[in-house]
């Protein structure tokens, strides 16, 4: 195993712009430097304007709250493919390990990405996944109540309306009935009136009724000895 390990790193080697342990050796102090520029807070003073060191660097200090404090590193492994470079930083964490990948053209020139992904347990992923799927349905629910209370405002504020106005007083048509009662009395007692008319008329000893205007005949609820 240990000649077919060596005989891949030689065509490995032989395949790309520089050796394996060039490439182990380069990966493994970019991960020291981006620590150190991180830990110093200089993100935007070491990363020049380039967005993928400072993606890069940002990556690191949000990975750094899981792998706690870094240790060091343990090994490397390295790819080369159609104009790149490939390094996998095996990275020791007093907390979590994790792996930084750090792709080069074959020049060695530019960064392509620089990628760190922390290496959780499948308690620690099961753990995670479980509370996503929790708060996920937890905030459809929430908002699926808020929804039915507000539903139910609207109708309590229908019912309210409806009984304001069921509470609301009527207005007063008693004027009015009396008017057309009055008038309906009059007309259905023409002979009276003139009678009545004709009476007061002679009692003031006036010569005709032009002065007198009966308006309403009402019946009195007095008895005779009482008018008397």
């Amino acid at each position: 195993m240990a000649c077919l390990a060596a005989c891949g790193q030689e065509e490995t080697a032989a395949s790309g712009p520089i050796s394996t342990e060039q490439a182990v050796q380069i990966g493994t102090t970019i991960v020291d430097q981006m620590n150190m520029i991180v830990s110093q807070g200089a993100i935007e003073q070491y990363g020049g304007g380039d967005p993928v060191l400072v993606n890069g660097f940002q990556g690191w200090e949000s990975a750094l709250k899981d792998i706690g404090t870094y240790e060091g590193v343990d090994g490397a492994s390295v790819a080369f493919d159609e104009g790149e470079v490939i390094i996998t930083v095996n990275v020791l964490g007093s907390s979590h390990n994790a792996e930084v990948e750090i792709i080069l053209d074959d020049a060695l020139s530019t960064y392509i990405g620089i990628t760190t992904n922390v290496e959780y347990s499948l308690g620690e992923i099961m753990f995670k996944a479980l509370m996503n799927t929790v708060i996920g349905m937890g905030t459809v629910f929430a908002v699926l109540i808020l929804i039915s209370l507000i539903i139910s405002c609207f109708t309590l504020i229908s019912k309210f309306e409806s009984k304001q106005k069921k509470e609301e007083p009527a207005p007063a048509a008693a004027p009015v009935v009396e008017q057309i009662a009055a008038k309906e009395e009059l007309s259905d007692d023409t002979e009276l009136v003139a009678v009545i008319a004709a009476a007061v008329a002679a009692y003031e000893g006036a010569a005709s009724t032009d002065g007198f205007v009966v308006r309403s005949i009402r019946k009195s609820n007095k008895s005779k000895w009482q008018n008397a």
